[in-house]
């Protein structure tokens, strides 16, 4: 029987979807019909028809990057190539030339690590490698070493021209500032806008405030430069923005300079500015910044921002809330702002220092290993223990062992007055005084650590903690805080030959809904509850409105008010309370825990007066 030929094998092999990816650094030559992204796609496009017989198909998706450095990954093309990679619908990835997919060995990590996870091959037309292999990713490597390389040079050789061009005067490029245009490459005074610029500078002088400037020059029509693209568009032409407007004020081009990381030198071109009224103007920029970063221009500044620490060193910021209307400032500690915990204290008082775990008020602390404390309470016992050592001449004496005789008598009179009259001065004044004379404060579970820095704080009676002006003595503070700041970090060691640690024994206590700081010991008249007095007073009104209108019924004011009927109930029947009792709570002499909530509390309150005394505790 003859033996049957075997068929022949119709295996073909597996399609291979190969995508191209072109780039050309700059935008120079891509209006052209024929263009470098061109030329790159067909040698690839060749390139891939010869591997037919591997089974390589060209995809018809265009990868083209015009215009896109190979230093970054921020290319449109390629983000687009390496999603469809992810997504499975690229087998092959060709190139005309390693540097056109990426110049940083780092990107290129990236780029393989993509390709790797989903088993895509790379292939460039005019270096043969391959990469399945360990010597094809070393020469890889190499190429892209040497692409790096070629990269960081070139960038190299730019900023030196740029340096060395602007050490000569030469305007770099980019968009020229209002009262200049570009001629040749130059910058050209433009007279119209050259006036509006000197007029500006001006107006600023007068005014003071880059705020009032802007919206002076809105009214007087002063627009932007109107400038033109190359494409004939227009932009511009806008009021000035307050950002524009400040760095226009520091623009020494207009002073015929030119600047270069931070040096000046002197420019091609005209200035605009003449020296005098420039530096007028640096000077009230100078003094504004300095106001605003002592927060001598805030409405209520917090006075001893970056000085109050706890006994871990965390560092209490600046915090403040708004409840019905009002303004709550605390200092609170870091770990509660940011929400980071640290560990917790397994011992200790339930004084000042203890607030998140022992208070009576856990809502103000929460279990986080920090503090809030009320500002004001801290501010005036801060305050007030610096002013009894100002005033304090056996105190400020044992300071002055290196004075004369005649200049310790002239600090103690000046360390009187300031004492004397310490809260007639701005607070913005009064923040820079304790900026100048404390390093930090240091809340403990015992009390309140100021800790004095006796040269500055000397220093300071001869001058600048006397001016009576905040705005006089703003710049001498500053100048102080900056020299003392150079040689004493926020969080470094103390010099303890330099530092007078005043003690302040303080514990928190909350009366009613209040947090206060008190002296233990120290005797001190009761202050009325504001949340008490503010809700007998509502329930005053209630009761006359009430009687006063016969018709309106108690369901009436409920939904007028947008009130509960229960809760308008609970305190219309405040307004019963004897008289005595009210007078108590509204002098304060009630105890602590006679709060605005528990009278709300009290659905059953008798009407009998004495009955009430003995319910609230006032018998």
């Amino acid at each position: 029987m003859p033996r049957s030929k075997p068929a022949p094998s119709s295996a073909k092999p597996a399609r291979l979807r190969c995508a191209v990816y072109t780039r050309k650094s700059s935008e120079e030559g891509l209006e052209q019909a024929f263009n470098s992204l061109d030329a790159q796609r067909e040698a690839c496009a060749a390139y891939i028809a010869s591997q037919r017989h591997e089974g390589w198909g060209l995809l018809p998706t265009l990868y083209d990057d015009g215009g896109y450095s190979g230093g970054s990954m921020e290319r449109p093309a390629l983000q687009r190539l390496l999603a469809d990679v992810a997504a499975g619908r690229v087998d092959v990835v060709v190139v005309y030339k390693v540097d056109r997919l990426t110049r940083a060995l780092a990107d290129f990590a990236r780029i393989v690590a993509v390709f790797d996870a989903r088993h895509v091959s790379f292939v460039s037309v005019t270096q043969a490698f391959n990469t399945t292999s360990s010597m094809g990713r070393l020469t890889l490597n190499v190429l892209l070493s040497f692409a790096q390389f070629e990269r960081e040079v070139t960038g190299e050789r730019i900023r030196d021209k740029i340096a060395a061009s602007k050490r000569k005067g030469m305007w770099m490029g980019g968009l020229p500032p209002l009262g200049y245009d570009v001629a040749e490459r130059r910058l050209k005074v433009n007279e119209a806008e050259a006036e509006t610029v000197r007029h500006i500078f001006r107006r600023y002088c007068a005014v003071r405030s880059v705020r009032l400037l802007q919206l002076e020059l809105a009214q007087a029509g002063i627009l932007s430069k109107q400038r033109r693209t190359a494409d004939g568009g227009h932009f511009g032409g806008q009021p000035l923005a307050r950002g524009a407007l400040y760095a226009m004020l520091a623009n020494q081009l207009y002073l015929g300079e030119v600047v270069h990381k931070g040096q000046s030198y002197a420019g091609e071109h005209t200035a605009i500015v003449d020296a005098e009224l420039f530096a007028a103007v640096q000077g009230v920029l100078t003094q504004n910044r300095v106001e605003r970063d002592s927060g001598a221009t805030a409405d209520a500044p917090s006075l001893l921002a970056g000085l109050v620490y706890d006994a871990q060193g965390q560092r209490l910021t600046p915090s403040h809330t708004l409840k019905r209307g009002l303004r709550y400032r605390y200092y609170v500690s870091h770990s509660l702002v940011s929400g980071k915990r640290i560990p917790a204290r397994t011992s200790g008082s339930t004084k000042l220092g203890d607030t998140d775990q022992n208070d009576a008020g856990a809502a103000d602390a929460p279990r986080s290993g920090g503090q809030r404390l009320p500002a004001l309470a801290l501010e005036a016992l801060v305050t007030g223990r610096l002013r009894e050592l100002l005033g304090s001449a056996s105190a400020l004496h044992e300071l002055m062992h290196e004075h004369s005789a005649s200049e310790q008598q002239r600090l103690l009179a000046a360390g009187a007055a300031l004492a004397a009259h310490w809260h007639e001065a701005p607070a913005g004044e009064q923040r820079q005084r304790l900026r100048v004379c404390l390093r930090r404060i240091v809340v403990r579970v015992d009390g309140i650590e100021l800790h004095v820095d006796t040269a500055r704080l000397l220093q300071g009676l001869t001058g600048s903690l006397c001016v009576p002006n905040a705005a006089a003595g703003a710049h001498a503070d500053a100048q102080a805080l900056s020299q003392a700041n150079a040689s004493d970090g926020d969080d470094g060691e103390l010099d303890r030959g330099a530092v007078l640690v005043l003690r302040v024994p303080a514990v928190l206590q909350r009366v009613g809904q209040e947090l206060r700081l008190v002296i233990p010991g120290e005797r001190t008249g009761p202050a009325p509850d504001a949340s008490l007095t503010g809700l007998l007073a509502r329930a005053q009104q209630l009761r006359e409105r009430i009687f006063g209108e016969t018709q309106l019924s108690i369901d009436d004011v409920a939904r007028e008010e947008g009130l509960s009927r229960s809760y308008v109930t609970r305190l219309l029947r405040l307004s019963f309370l004897a008289p005595d009792i009210v007078a108590r709570l509204l002098s304060g002499e009630h105890p602590p825990e006679l709060t605005a909530t528990r009278l709300m509390a009290d659905t059953r309150l008798p009407i009998d007066w004495s009955e009430q005394r003995k319910l609230l505790g006032l018998g």
